[in-house]
């Protein structure tokens, strides 16, 4: 991926929405429930570090095999701390990427989701930085007609 679209949120409003507080079941199916009584503000629920945290829409397709695709959106918060193997938006010569950390003997690892892109050592030489952890992947499951 060369490309992040980086977002600021906003926070200043809230939208609750009905919420099925029981679960959904993916398994057989349960009778509907008649109503909601719950509601859900997603503000509140996906945003923990208000004003270290912003959204991105993914470009490219390195990380296709976990299922983050061009257009899905990121709620990255820069207040995290890095944690081997997680899912993060570095900045590595120039460029925004967004891939899974592995740390081996003080070395970093990129490392993309998809076969064709290779893993990527971070040296020394490399103007490297984690810019923010995901922690959120929202999608549109709806597929084109």
């Amino acid at each position: 991926m060369k490309n992040l679209e980086i977002l600021s949120i906003d926070i200043s409003s809230s939208l609750p929405l009905p919420y099925a507080e029981e679960g959904i079941r993916a398994g057989f199916p349960s009778p509907a429930q008649d109503y909601l009584e719950q509601s859900i503000d997603l503000n509140k629920t996906l945003i923990d570090h208000p004003a270290s945290t912003f959204y991105g829409r993914v470009v490219g397709d390195s990380m296709k095999d976990e299922g983050i695709f061009e257009g899905d959106v990121l709620v990255i918060d820069k207040s995290l701390e890095l944690q081997d193997d997680d899912l993060a938006v570095c900045y590595l010569d120039g460029e925004f990427t967004l891939k899974r950390v592995r740390m081996e003997d003080n070395i970093a690892y990129l490392v993309p989701s998809n076969p064709k892109y290779p893993t990527i050592k971070v040296t020394e030489d490399n103007d490297f930085t984690v810019w923010g952890i995901v922690t959120y992947t929202i999608k549109k499951n709806r597929r084109k007609r």
